[in-house]
């Protein structure tokens, strides 16, 4: 699976650039001019995709942006968080413009145009979490994010605290995404029992069915199920399963079950020795040459060249890594 990498630092360490041999693209002074915390430590973030399917951190980070320094219109495709240390600043989406302060937040929803800019005088600087999955739509809709988009929080330091511990956890020599996904749930809960939704009735049955039917997926991918044999072992109606999966999840049952199913594919490229013929054979796939077809179609390479490219040599970091990778290949 293709990675983000990002070299962050600790946003708890106060100090013009948190970057090491390279600039922060908010920081637009000459690169002799940077100053350093001896404490402070970088970290290469790398996210498995096929780990986390269900919920998990795709990129985190902290930046001290210069004067005037703006991002966008764009467009992302995950769910992120900015949290304010210092500064101020404005942010623009759905028509509104919201000037915000430190300890103010702002959420940045997947599909809508956003802009935002440091202000001129008082530049903020900033941590942010950004959150991708089948899940966590669901999650925030538990909240008043998605409906409000900024929030403060000064009640007490949990919420930076999630921030740094996110950069302790890169410590950890193995299972480093368990580590940040405790740690994401933990900040889901926490703005889950600060910023309670509206509704106080939380549509729990219809997330019941799809909770069941990524349940069923999960156990069942290597059979060749199909949208209307999940259905069918729910007892629902395919067109009504197919509508709260999409409204729960943002993607089409019919794209999910592809796409988990190419994902294990992926893990059996990495790990195995199987044939490319037993590999598509174990995911459900019967015609051997369709499966490297729509393999190559996803993932750019034939799955030969995938298995070759990842076992040969360790990943390393682009040169200039994407602001965003979509969730799904």
């Amino acid at each position: 699976m293709e990675n983000i990498w990002r070299n962050v630092a600790s946003p708890f360490k106060y100090v013009a650039n948190p970057f090491r041999g390279m600039q922060s693209p908010c920081d637009t002074r000459p690169a002799t001019h940077l100053k350093r915390s001896p404490n402070m430590q970088d970290y290469i973030f790398s996210n498995d995709f096929t780990r986390n399917i269900d919920a998990m951190i795709y990129t985190c980070g902290y930046e001290n942006c210069s004067p005037g320094h703006s991002y966008g219109p764009v467009m992302r495709n995950g769910y992120l968080v900015h949290y304010i240390l210092e500064g101020s600043g404005i942010y623009k989406a759905r028509g509104k413009i919201f000037r915000l302060k430190k300890e103010d937040a702002f959420l940045i929803c997947p599909g809508e145009l956003i802009y935002y800019r440091a202000d001129e005088k008082t530049p903020w600087s900033y941590t942010w979490i950004g959150m991708q999955g089948v899940k966590v739509k669901s999650y925030l809709e538990r909240t008043s994010l998605p409906e409000n988009l900024v929030f403060h929080y000064d009640r007490d330091d949990r919420m930076r605290l999630c921030h740094e511990k996110m950069f302790e956890a890169d410590k950890l020599p193995k299972n480093r995404d368990l580590m940040m996904n405790s740690i994401m749930y933990e900040y889901l809960f926490l703005l889950t029992q600060r910023f309670p939704g509206r509704s106080a009735a939380f549509p729990e049955k219809k997330n019941s069915y799809v909770e069941e039917a990524l349940s069923y997926i999960e156990s069942s991918y290597c059979d060749p199920i199909t949208v209307q044999d999940i259905a069918d072992h729910l007892m629902l109606n395919r067109s009504y399963l197919h509508r709260i999966f999409k409204a729960a999840t943002g993607m089409s049952l019919q794209g999910y079950l592809l796409d988990y199913r190419l994902r294990q594919a992926c893990i059996l490229l990495r790990t195995t020795d199987l044939s490319v013929r037993a590999v598509a054979h174990s995911v459900s796939f019967t015609d051997p040459l369709y499966f490297s077809r729509l393999f190559h179609q996803k993932k750019g390479m034939s799955p030969s060249r995938y298995r070759k490219t990842e076992t040969s040599t360790p990943s390393s970091p682009p040169s200039s890594p994407p602001p965003y990778l979509p969730v799904f290949f």
